[in-house]
């Protein structure tokens, strides 16, 4: 149940610009932002996996997780609580994160090779989940922001393709458009089952998605090259 706030309006200054006004202004009255401050969460983003999970039961006892684009670290921790004390969960990031016990957090870019390494060594062993909620930073134009996160995307299923167990999951940011239905063709040949879901806590001016693909079944080498 998300608790109704008293909505705040934020004034710009001189140092503020329209643009970061209207964000602390959306901030401000965000039920989701107060709430993830009031649970311990590291940003309201916690909320959107949770609901994902809801729907399609991701997290479970004993997984070995990868989160990339892990910083603050809301996924990791969502993650991390869901295992109990099993498993294992490393979060990668460019960006340097403050710890979370009993997460192993990595600075580095996904897409080199010794980043992949050092998940695997991390890991003990290959991925069951790999999560992404990563984004780029957006333009304002739709068209242009749709191909970046789209390419963004699916270097994180790169990424996913390379280390997860047979039966393994993944489950992607995208916004809605049209690039990404190769990535999807693919997706339907190397997984058993590939759904989306725009989840309760994700904002409903933002034309984010999430795609959740299930039952990992290896690279299909005909599909991955047409």
């Amino acid at each position: 149940m998300v608790e109704r706030t008293l909505h705040v309006n934020v004034k710009t200054a001189k140092a503020r610009s329209n643009a970061s006004a209207r964000w602390l202004a959306r901030q401000l009255n965000d039920p989701y932002v107060a709430r993830a401050r009031k649970e311990g969460w590291r940003s309201r983003a916690a909320f959107k996996l949770l609901e994902l999970d809801a729907r399609f039961h991701l997290l479970k006892p004993g997984q070995r997780i990868v989160d990339l684009g892990a910083a603050p670290g809301g996924w990791t921790q969502v993650a991390l609580k869901s295992m109990g004390n099993r498993g294992r969960i490393v979060g990668l990031d460019l960006l340097e994160m403050d710890p979370i016990p009993g997460a192993t957090l990595l600075q580095g870019d996904f897409t080199e090779e010794a980043a992949e390494a050092a998940v695997l060594e991390a890991l003990g062993g290959q991925a069951d989940l790999v999560l992404s909620d990563m984004a780029p930073n957006t333009t304002g134009h739709g068209a242009t922001d749709h191909i970046r996160i789209t390419l963004l995307a699916e270097l994180a299923l790169d990424f996913a393709e390379k280390v997860l167990a047979p039966g393994g999951a993944f489950c992607t940011k995208l916004f809605a458009g049209g690039a990404e239905r190769g990535m999807l063709t693919r997706m339907k040949a190397n997984f058993t089952k590939v759904s989306h879901a725009k989840p309760p806590a994700s904002r409903k001016d933002s034309s984010e998605l999430y795609v959740v693909a299930t039952g990992f079944r290896g690279v299909d080498a005909k599909g991955a090259s047409d």
